[in-house]
């Protein structure tokens, strides 16, 4: 059944306190914010390309303690995943852009997340998008994490319902307006939403292995949350996964950056770890 969001509905999500919680989000993060350059560079917007401070403070050691291990892209194998590609995650407009601008704009994240649209239909490498909804019945969980709570609580990914459109242009669980063309040219593949963070929920692995799919590039939002618990997820069951690092980037809170917690994590487990210009071009050496 759907939902109004009224005060008489039951899942105490209302206008009012969806306002409430955005409010307290942006707040507590103009508090955590870094003042300076970065914070001026948030201001302005998204980024074109990681910025020469951010490639820095984020570089990988010089000399590396682990094995370096790298995936190949195989035509008809790879697939690019990209995980929430959505307004709430990347606009200025969105409900997290007060914890995630910064880290986004540093990247280049929105812009380099195109790229790698446009390279792998160039490509005609095929192209799949783990999104993330929260319908009214999802507001009614008995339980939840903190993020899961926090997200709830700012009607962050917010539909009607799973079978109504109704109001979902141009809100928060709206794709990017520059990703639309990729998204919607009618060959991409939406998968069903994944709920928490990662696609144990979803049709993702169902999807890739009928197209035959075993090598993944994965790219999106968000590093330490949905994009870690996807790669964590396909490499469980048996996928080749390289994170594009700077095609995603973290909330960065008082409880810590979110976006270097996942490079840390990238480094450990994944395949691969490249930056986007490499990725880019791995795709268009691959066609």
């Amino acid at each position: 059944m759907e939902c109004d969001h009224d005060k008489e509905c039951g899942c105490n999500v209302t206008a009012e306190t969806v306002d409430l919680a955005r409010r307290r989000l942006l707040a507590g993060a103009a508090g955590a914010a870094v003042a300076g350059t970065a914070a001026a560079a948030v201001a302005s917007g998204p980024a074109s390309a990681a910025t020469e401070e951010a490639r820095a403070h984020y570089a990988d050691p010089e000399k590396p303690g682990l094995p370096q291990v790298d995936m190949t892209i195989e035509p008809g194998r790879t697939a690019l995943v990209v995980t929430d590609p959505q307004i709430d995650f990347l606009s200025k407009d969105g409900v997290t852009w007060g914890v995630v601008g910064e880290s986004v704009t540093e990247q280049g994240t929105v812009d380099n997340i195109e790229r790698l649209f446009k390279a792998a239909k160039a490509a005609d490498m095929p192209v799949f998008i783990s999104p993330h909804y929260y319908y009214p019945h999802d507001h009614q969980w008995q339980f939840e994490g903190t993020l899961e709570k926090t997200m709830h609580a700012i009607g962050m990914f917010d539909r009607l319902g799973p079978l109504s459109l109704e109001n979902f242009e141009g809100s928060g669980a709206d794709w990017m307006p520059q990703y639309k063309k990729y998204i919607e040219d009618g060959k991409t593949i939406v998968c069903s939403p994944h709920k928490v963070y990662s696609p144990a929920q979803n049709d993702l692995n169902l999807q890739l292995r009928k197209r035959g799919i075993d090598k993944v590039i994965l790219a999106g939002m968000s590093a330490n949350l949905c994009t870690q618990a996807h790669l964590y997820e396909l490499l469980e069951l048996g996928y080749e996964v390289a994170v594009v690092r700077d095609a995603t980037a973290g909330a960065k809170v008082p409880e810590g950056d979110g976006y270097l917690a996942a490079i840390i994590n990238f480094r450990m487990v994944a395949n691969g770890v490249w930056w986007t210009d490499d990725a880019v071009e791995r795709i268009a050496r691959s066609a």
